[in-house]
Order: structure tokens, then C-alpha cells, then sequence
């Protein structure tokens, strides 16, 4: 088999080996792949047609379906760099991060849609909206939307030229733009490269005992516009001709029935996910037919591990990752025993080193930060490149890991002030940013706090103003609602504290260090 030099080539290769095995397997039926390799040849004639060039940005917000496939896929091959979007990002957050790419085109559904259709002023880039479903309507008292607003892209692929689409990008050029944790402030978005992507899909396949076969059928209920089910889940089922399942939301009783129906050989998965299986009575049953659970994104709870293993006999298998390394740097699959307190070892094409703050290696069972080097890192944060690996290919991750005698990894802090909730990375400042929009919030911080079932979750200590229309009125249930309007559910505090004053560090700026001590524990 040639080793391809272009993400898709991996799909065109298992059209060729496997024309009528199954690909995916999603709501509206079964794909196979020669129908997908068709479908994203259509997809990347459309997005030719469309006058997009190699390069240009091309956005693909879409909950987990055979759309966001055909799209990602599509943009990839044409040449395009595909910018997976949250399908539940606010108006507000769509905004800023169509903005910050310089998307040039859109796929979304029309309920994003019709939140896309009035951000058309403040994004003169964005010249292509693509509807996957009915064209939005205009809300009551406005005007209808032109019909040039809109695109049907399933007509679009309908009407595009037949036959192979040559690839149009490879190697060192962008595949993707994924959005993840800057140190502070706003997203950024990693630049992943074909070379980094499939470098990663190489590195996972050389554990052994193989992680993913041709036979296999693999759970993605993890959101493909997160690095982990995008690459990890969607690019090893390619890079194997393997079968993905397709479930747009995770409820934790049809997941169990979906895994049972479809035979699921593979689970990928985040701890909440793991978590709040552990405590269903039918978990033992419905998983018979799996051979391995994955977890990643965060660590999972050791009494979800016990009860997973004594209902289920499954060892669940974690790993260690970050958006801007494609994911996977370490796993437990590599480990001689599986421990929950554990991340495992590097993968294969992995070099890592724990270092101190005058970038020395650490002893044995001493912290220090985690650098990795490896053909998977990222290329820098878009636009141009910064924050990448150093002239000798280094990247320090901002973790806090030690090593054991024996060798294994364990995951000790975050070196920075990121939250992580369900895996998902989550920035103090931008809702502090918004929490002081709020004309009763005078001061305000945010903070991590422990929570049993997403890892943690993000607890806001505010102080309202002295004096104000709203500042005596103001409660939790208001500041919760305040940040809902314009974040994402999962950034939104799950706990309000109002405070005096908060604490000041030098520069009279706010310690963090001091409000965990002060606030940072789960309260009643």
C-alpha cells in the first residue's frame, strides 16, 4: 500500500481494497465506502466549482452525521482547509471564530444557518453558505433572506461533476484548522498539516495488539470538531477501512442500546461517558460484543474504573493528548499494567521528556512539565505560525507530568489557568470577559473546581457593584443566564459565589492561586 501524502488518500485506498464495507453508519442508513469516496469527489468538485482554492478556509459545522464527513473530507481533497465548528457555538462565538480563520465558505445545517445568515455583514470573507436541510427562514418582523444568502448542498453535490477529484494538498500543507486552548484569552486555532494528521493515525497503529482492525466497528459519539473524534476516531476507522457508528449526542441509555444493535467492537470515549455508564445496570450486557474501551480528553474517576471492571470485565485504556499533537501522545495500551492513576507511555515516533523551569530533565518521580518531539506535532497557531516547535522540533505542552520507576506517566496539574470540562478545553477569560459586560458585575474570576462527573466545571466568584439598577437584585440564576446568552452550555459556570473582593497577586492583578485555596473546593 502507498503511503499517502494527502489525508484523503487513506479513504480512496479503502474504496479500492473494500468498495462495499460499511464506513459509516449513522441516522438515514449505512455508507459504504466506495458511496463515501464518491460522495467527498462530489464534495470537493462543489467546492471548486465554487471558485474556493487550495488554501482557503472552509468551515464545517455539523453535529456528528454522514454531512460532516462528506464535507470535512471534501474540503480536505480539494485542497481547502477544513475548520471543523462546535454545531451548538452561539451566535456570538460563531462570529468570532468565522472572523478568525477567514472562512470562505460554510457548512452547517439550518438552524445555523439562519444565525449565520445575520453575521453575513460583519464577515465579508464568508462568501458561501451551504445548507444541509431546509433554507433558513427569516424570523418574524424581518426581512426575507436573499436567496443568494443560502446554498443547497445537497443539491450542490447532486449537480457536481462525476468521477476522481485529484488530490488537491498534501504533506506540509494545511489540512486543518482546529480550534483549542490558547494559554489565555480566546481560542486558538492549531494548524495540523497532512503530515501531522497522518503521522498521529501511523503512531496509534503501531501499538500492539492493533488498536483498530478491517473487522472492527467503532463508537464515535465524541464530537468530530474535537480533535479526538475527528482524527483519532474518524482517521483510524479510514486508515484501517474499519466501521464507524455515528451518534449525534450522547444519552447514556441509547449510546448502550446503539452499542448492542451495531455490534460495536471499539469504544472511544471521554470519562463522563465511562462514568455514567458505570452506573447503568445494563452496562454489562450491552457491551458482550466489545473488545476495547478507549478513554481520553481528561482522566476518568477511579470508582467509574472499579465498577466498569467488576460489571463488565473491561479494563478501560486511557490516553494522553492535545489538539496541537493530533492527538495522541501516550496511552496505557503501552503500559505492562493499565493504571487509573496512570496515562500510560509515548506511543512509537513519540519523544518526550519531563523538564524543569531551566528546561533540564527531571528525576525519576519528580514533576516536571511534559516537551514532546514527533512527526504529529502542529505547524503553530494560525496565522502565522507561532507558538510551534523550536528550531530543534520541541514543543512544551504547559502539563505537569512524573515518571515513575517503572516508567509509566502520570498526569500531576495544569501548568496554566485552563479548565477542562468533559474534555473540553474551557478559558477563564473569555467568560470573566463576559461576566463583566453585565452592568451589576464589577470585578470577576473564574476558576476550576472538581466535579465527579465531567472532571471539573467552572465556578464563578463575582462582585457586584456598590451601586446600580440591578446590583441588589442580582442572583446566581441571573449571572448563570447572562453567560448562557453568549457562551457555549458547557463554558457557563455551574456555580456562582459573590464575593467582597477578590484577591490581588502583584500588579495588582488577581491570584488564582488564592481563590482555589479560598473557593476552589465542591461545596453543598
Amino acid at each position: 500500500m502507498t503511503q499517502p501524502t494527502n489525508l484523503t488518500e487513506l479513504l480512496r485506498q479503502a474504496a479500492a481494497s473494500a468498495p462495499g464495507h460499511a464506513a459509516l453508519v449513522a441516522p438515514g442508513g449505512s455508507t459504504t465506502y466506495a458511496e463515501l469516496d464518491a460522495a467527498v469527489d462530489a464534495a470537493a468538485h462543489a467546492f471548486v466549482g465554487l471558485g474556493l482554492g487550495p488554501g482557503e478556509r472552509v468551515a464545517v459545522h455539523l453535529p456528528n452525521a454522514r454531512a460532516f464527513v462528506v464535507a470535512y473530507l471534501g474540503a480536505v481533497r480539494a485542497g481547502c482547509v477544513a475548520v471543523p465548528l462546535n454545531p451548538l457555538a452561539t451566535a456570538d462565538e460563531l462570529q468570532d471564530l468565522l472572523a478568525d480563520c477567514g472562512a470562505a465558505a460554510v457548512v452547517t445545517r439550518t438552524d445555523g444557518a439562519g444565525r449565520i445568515a445575520g453575521l453575513r455583514g460583519a464577515l465579508p470573507e464568508l462568501t458561501h453558505v451551504l445548507v444541509d436541510g431546509e433554507p433558513p427562514r427569516a424570523r418574524d418582523g424581518e426581512p426575507p433572506l436573499p436567496r443568494s444568502a443560502t446554498v443547497d448542498w445537497a443539491e450542490l453535490l447532486r449537480s457536481a461533476p462525476t468521477g476522481a477529484h485529484a488530490a488537491g494538498s498534501a504533506g506540509e500543507d494545511l489540512a486543518a484548522l482546529v480550534y483549542t486552548a490558547g494559554t489565555s484569552g480566546r481560542p486558538r486555532a492549531a494548524m495540523l498539516s497532512h503530515r501531522a494528521l497522518l503521522a498521529n493515525l501511523e503512531q496509534c497503529s503501531a501499538i500492539e495488539p492493533p488498536v483498530v482492525g478491517p473487522d472492527e466497528v467503532v463508537l464515535i459519539v465524541l464530537p468530530l470538531f474535537h480533535i479526538y473524534g475527528l482524527n483519532t476516531g474518524l482517521g483510524m476507522v479510514l486508515r484501517h477501512a474499519a466501521t464507524a457508528v455515528l451518534l449525534e449526542r450522547f444519552d447514556p441509555v441509547e449510546t448502550l442500546q446503539a452499542v448492542a444493535q451495531h455490534e460495536v467492537t471499539v469504544l472511544l470515549g471521554a470519562p463522563p461517558i465511562f462514568v455514567a455508564w458505570s452506573l447503568l445496570p445494563a452496562v454489562a450486557e450491552s457491551l458482550t460484543s466489545v473488545r476495547l474501551a478507549l478513554s481520553g480528553a481528561a482522566p476518568i474517576p477511579a470508582v467509574a474504573h472499579r465498577r466498569l471492571l467488576e460489571a463488565t470485565g473491561h479494563v478501560v485504556f486511557e490516553g494522553y493528548g492535545l489538539t496541537e499533537t493530533a492527538p495522541v501522545l501516550t496511552s496505557t495500551l503501552l503500559s505492562e499494567v493499565a493504571r487509573p492513576s496512570s496515562i500510560g507511555r509515548p506511543l512509537p515516533g513519540v519523544e518526550l521528556q519531563l523538564r524543569d523551569e531551566r528546561g533540564e530533565e527531571v528525576d525519576v518521580d519528580d514533576p516536571g512539565e511534559i516537551v514532546v518531539r514527533g512527526a504529529n506535532l502542529f505547524s503553530g497557531y494560525w496565522p502565522d505560525g507561532s507558538g510551534g516547535p523550536d528550531a530543534d522540533g520541541w514543543w512544551a505542552t504547559g502539563d505537569i507530568a512524573v515518571a515513575d520507576e517503572a516508567g509509566e506517566l502520570h498526569l500531576v496539574d495544569r501548568l496554566r489557568e485552563l479548565i477542562l470540562v468533559s474534555g473540553f478545553n474551557v478559558y477563564p477569560r473569555e467568560i470573566e470577559e463576559r461576566l463583566l459586560r453585565h452592568p451589576a458585575i464589577a470585578q470577576a474570576a473564574v476558576i476550576g473546581i472538581p466535579h465527579p462527573y465531567t472532571g471539573q466545571a467552572v465556578r464563578a466568584l463575582v462582585v457586584p457593584t456598590a451601586t446600580g439598577p440591578t446590583a441588589d437584585e442580582l442572583t446566581p440564576e441571573d449571572v448563570v443566564a447572562w453567560c448562557a446568552a453568549a457562551l457555549a452550555r458547557f463554558k457557563c459556570p455551574t456555580s456562582v459565589q459573590f464575593v467582597d473582593e477578590l484577591p490581588q497577586g502583584p500588579l495588582d492583578k488577581v491570584s488564582k492561586g488564592r481563590l482555589r485555596a479560598l473557593y476552589g473546593a465542591v461545596t453543598s
